[in-house]
């Protein structure tokens, strides 16, 4: 272990030693299990904003969380950090044959396919039934769709090209229309969801990932109703009091800015 993480190891023991903080005492895996997530987005937000500095920072904070998680389950005699570093060193030289032993591939669908065939003989995965068990249902869902359509698609669940993909968002959308139209809310509610997830994978198809077209879709949506409140704050006029044709006026600004 470098000295760096040596020396974050020891001050997290410390921060939960009987001498240490009283916050980080209290705490047990449930109680900081969302800190983890907050951090995991916040390192995305640093990416999508390409500062080096923010990612930097956002990792660490995401290694804290590791440790943390870590000390805690050493009080325990669970497990400890060198443990949970051990084990995805393992894992990685386990599920890298092409590189660490004497397996030959030639193309990146080998090495994905050689990864689930690994993954299935590993300890607790070799009695899963199903070949989507084990993508998590708490990802959020657009990241979910994705990682299940991949799934399949490796063992040819699959379109080969993009009309028929195309075709199904199409199929999707006139079938949510005509739910609507109908006063169908219920069914209207599972239209919409197949419309998403068709999108999701038209975006697949062509190495685009949805989760991440949308966040950037709302953080342009967010600033630029912003720049609408600062033109109102600017006249001194509540934003509420305007009209939808008044407001359609600035957002067309803001498109141009």
């Amino acid at each position: 272990m470098s000295s760096e993480l040596d020396r974050l190891v020891k001050i997290v023991e410390k921060l939960r030693a009987p001498d240490g903080c009283p916050w980080d005492r209290e705490q047990d895996h449930e109680s900081i299990l969302s800190g983890l997530l907050d951090e995991v987005y916040e390192f995305f937000e640093a990416v999508d904003k390409k500062d080096s500095y923010e990612m930097k920072e956002e990792l660490g904070d995401i290694l804290l969380q590791v440790v943390f998680h870590s000390q805690m389950a050493s009080e325990n005699s669970k497990f400890n950090f060198e443990d949970v570093a051990c084990e995805i060193s393992d894992k990685l030289i386990r599920r890298h044959p092409h590189v660490f032993g004497d397996v030959n591939v030639d193309s990146t669908d080998e090495v994905l396919q050689n990864w689930e065939e690994i993954k299935r003989s590993e300890k607790g995965k070799e009695e899963r039934k199903y070949i989507t068990d084990g993508i998590p249902k708490a990802l959020p869902a657009l990241l979910r769709a994705e990682k299940i359509q991949k799934r399949v698609a490796r063992v040819g669940f699959d379109w080969d090209d993009m009309k028929p993909v195309l075709d199904k968002v199409e199929e999707e959308f006139a079938e949510f229309r005509e739910a609507l139209e109908n006063g169908d809310v219920e069914n209207a509610n599972e239209e919409l969801g197949d419309i998403i997830f068709s999108l999701v994978n038209v975006g697949r198809h062509k190495k685009i990932v949805a989760e991440d077209s949308l966040r950037r879709t709302i953080d342009k949506f967010e600033k630029r109703f912003r720049y609408i409140e600062d033109e109102f704050k600017k006249e001194n006029r509540q934003i509420s009091e305007a009209s939808l044709e008044e407001l359609d006026v600035y957002w067309e600004r803001a498109k141009k800015i």
